[in-house]
């Protein structure tokens, strides 16, 4: 009868409505995500670009970096009109998704063939957009409830963004062979048609945010204090860009830097690879309907999966363990596209491969994003984070936009081989984390419980 009992509140608080808000501003998320860096790529091969230029061109998604920067903003400027009719996380909130509509549609208007400096100013005004809207949907999350809902909140997100990943990829894929008539030629106009469509999809991203609640929040307020413009400037930098880095540090000392190496390395071997895999696949001779087809069915599986277990294992063996075992996973898995590359056009291969790709991809960023969570002092939540998960993704782009230049070098076997060694550092500074112990629990101070700089 407890069990009975257990199950049934645990889906009355995957029922709530925050719950579901979360599982939707997940999707809105990532839906944007994969079209500046994943599915564009497929279209940048099929018109011909260069290896190396979508290498290059893989870089705009390093406004996801570099989003601390701005991450500021979201916790300390109100926007004109929109914050008194939305409130902060809200107004920030509509603002990028509006953004994110507007460039998905400049991406639809361009021909990469005839002017690819178009398309990629649209792509990196997407990127800067979709990086914002991450900031406040992050913190819009964390904000929205206590402790005891933290991981139903998480989960949520995770599997709505998880599904968007999915959605954009493969479901770009199919409109686009659609729109194409079924053709298997290049045809400029179904891509154009598909990204249209992903645009308007963004519209449930809009929604969600209009029938929100706005979250309480405990962030630190600059005082009104007396005094030049230049000194209140200076206090607001000081509480807005300042302190959320002083509290960081002098919570975790000198093993501050143990934890940002990893979260700099932990997904180094993924990212790198990812940059050339729908490259890859239409040099293997793929198909848009075959990768839409595999990703769709076999890829929504296999992710709901890795989600769902990768919250277990978590609950049962603890983040570090499974943080460990995401990395490993990761890692292994390049090696089967090395394999596919040998095996060429194979439909069962490029299944396993992929399956196992959004296996080991579901429980390794199941335990990363818990593990970032637990990191942030509610009193910076935007900032805190925005830093954390940006720090995740510079490095991996960065070396990213090479993935091509070494394509052509090596080819692709040795380069998936190579990005698989890619994984040992998270793997090593894992093991040394556990080893001294380092791990943060999750912090929930108040602004009054906060450390003093």
């Amino acid at each position: 009868m407890s069990l009975i009992s257990s199950f049934a509140s645990a889906a009355q608080l995957y029922c709530q409505r925050r719950v579901a808000i979360i599982f939707l501003l997940g999707f809105s998320s990532a839906l944007p995500m994969m079209l500046v860096f994943g599915v564009l790529s497929f279209w940048l091969r099929e018109a011909e670009v260069s290896r190396a230029e979508i290498g290059y061109f893989s870089w705009v998604a390093l406004a996801y970096s570099i989003k601390w920067l701005w991450s500021p903003l979201a916790d300390h400027l109100a926007l004109p009109k929109l914050h008194r009719w939305l409130g902060r996380r809200r107004s920030w909130l509509l603002l990028s998704q509006t953004l994110v509509m507007l460039a998905i549609f400049g991406m639809a208007s361009s021909d990469p063939q005839q002017n690819l400096a178009m398309m990629a100013g649209f792509a990196v005004l997407l990127a800067f957009a979709s990086a914002t809207q991450d900031i406040n949907v992050d913190a819009f999350r964390i904000e929205s409830g206590p402790k005891e809902v933290q991981a139903a909140l998480a989960a949520a997100y995770l599997t709505g963004y998880r599904l968007a990943m999915i959605f954009a990829s493969a479901g770009t894929l199919w409109l686009a062979a659609v729109f194409s008539g079924g053709s298997r030629d290049y045809q400029l106009h179904g891509w154009q048609q598909a990204y249209g469509v992903m645009a308007l999809c963004m519209l449930l991203g809009i929604l969600a945010t209009f029938f929100s609640k706005e979250p309480s929040s405990q962030l630190i307020q600059a005082q009104r204090s007396e005094g030049s413009p230049l000194h209140r400037f200076a206090l607001w930098l000081q509480q807005a860009a300042v302190a959320p880095f002083i509290d960081f540090f002098q919570r975790y000392k000198w093993q501050a830097l143990l934890i940002l190496a990893l979260i700099a390395c932990y997904r180094l071997s993924d990212i790198v690879m990812g940059v050339m895999a729908n490259a890859f696949y239409v040099d293997m001779g793929f198909s848009k309907e075959e990768v839409a087809t595999v990703s769709k069915v076999y890829g929504v599986i296999m992710t709901l999966l890795g989600a769902a277990l990768g919250g277990y294992l978590i609950t049962r063996f603890g983040i570090l363990r499974i943080l460990l075992l995401g990395a490993i996973l990761s890692a292994v898995t390049n090696v089967l596209f090395s394999v596919l590359s040998h095996i060429g056009h194979d439909l069962v291969w490029l299944t396993v491969v992929i399956s196992a790709d959004n296996l080991s991809a579901g429980i390794a960023t199941s335990a990363f994003i818990a593990y970032l969570s637990s990191l942030v002092n509610l009193a910076f939540t935007a900032t805190q984070y925005a830093m954390f998960s940006s720090l995740m993704l510079l490095l991996p782009k960065f070396t990213g936009g090479f993935a091509g230049v070494w394509v052509d070098m090596m080819g692709y076997s040795q380069f998936f081989i190579f990005s698989a060694l890619l994984g040992a550092p998270a793997v090593l500074l894992i093991l040394l984390i556990q080893k001294k112990t380092v791990f943060a629990e999750p912090v929930l101070q108040s602004a009054s419980d906060k450390p003093a700089s």
